[in-house]
């Protein structure tokens, strides 16, 4: 059967290896899941209302302040052995790994990782809720950290609000980042697959991507997920404890 001495070997042997993380990875450092954040206060309120282009426009403070609360929590997380294993693998073996998550806090980022390819947004990001009238006219375009300090935020000249930098649901992923996800699942010999579900596309799709295009994907998740069945080795255990092994 293979084991962790198989896949660390694979690594090593790995000319590009590509990893793709997943909320599990973040859970490992106390950051809940967007639904499993909904509690307390929050617990009456749905995805639509909070995590949509439209119910910010209905709803533009109550949509700040969730958010606002999630900025906190996050900050107070602190980057896992996981997260640090990749790091230092990446510093020591530059330009050999591309990092890809769906996590919106900046745990990989703080924890040293460079690159990152952040699918569904930065949290701690903002950005306008409409394209800039100024950019429209040719010009450049109004910088949302200038912005009237208020409730949320909005432009001292049009009155455009600023809004979280994440994907909400029904928006399309950066194409830029997906473009290049694609690409490093397209050219690396190993993928590893950590903390995801396997369910969310287009994000879910890339170890497919990489195994079409020859290279071994290997699963490191304590419970089932969608990629099991495409995976060359699903390891059952969790970032924090198989990566340090795994990356040492």
């Amino acid at each position: 059967m293979l084991d962790t001495d198989t896949v660390r070997r694979w690594i090593e042997e790995a000319q590009h290896l590509c990893v793709l993380t997943g909320a599990g990875m973040s859970a490992e450092s106390g950051v809940p899941t967007f639904r499993d954040a909904l509690t307390g206060l929050w617990a009456r309120y749905d995805a639509a209302e909070l995590a949509t282009e439209q119910g910010f426009r209905a709803q533009p403070a109550l949509v700040w302040d969730w958010y606002q609360s999630r900025r906190e929590g996050v900050a107070r997380a602190q980057p896992n052995a996981g997260h640090l294993a990749i790091a230092r693998w990446q510093a020591d073996h530059p330009g050999r790994l591309t990092l890809v998550t769906q996590n919106v806090d900046d745990l990989h980022q703080r924890a040293g990782s460079t690159g990152v390819l952040c699918l569904h947004g930065a949290l701690f990001a903002d950005r306008w809720l409409d394209a800039c009238p100024r950019r429209a006219r040719g010009e450049p375009a109004c910088d949302p950290g200038s912005a009237e300090p208020g409730h949320p935020p909005r432009c001292r000249s049009c009155g455009n609000l600023v809004r979280p930098g994440v994907v909400w649901f029904g928006e399309d992923l950066p194409p830029d980042v997906l473009e290049a996800a694609e690409r490093a699942a397209e050219a690396c010999d190993l993928m590893l697959v950590v903390g995801t579900s396997g369910v969310v596309y287009p994000a879910a799709g890339l170890p497919a991507v990489a195994r079409r295009c020859g290279a071994r994907v290997v699963v490191v998740n304590p419970e089932p997920s969608g990629i099991d069945p495409l995976a060359h080795v699903v390891l059952r255990g969790t970032a924090a404890g198989l990566l340090p092994v795994l990356l040492r």
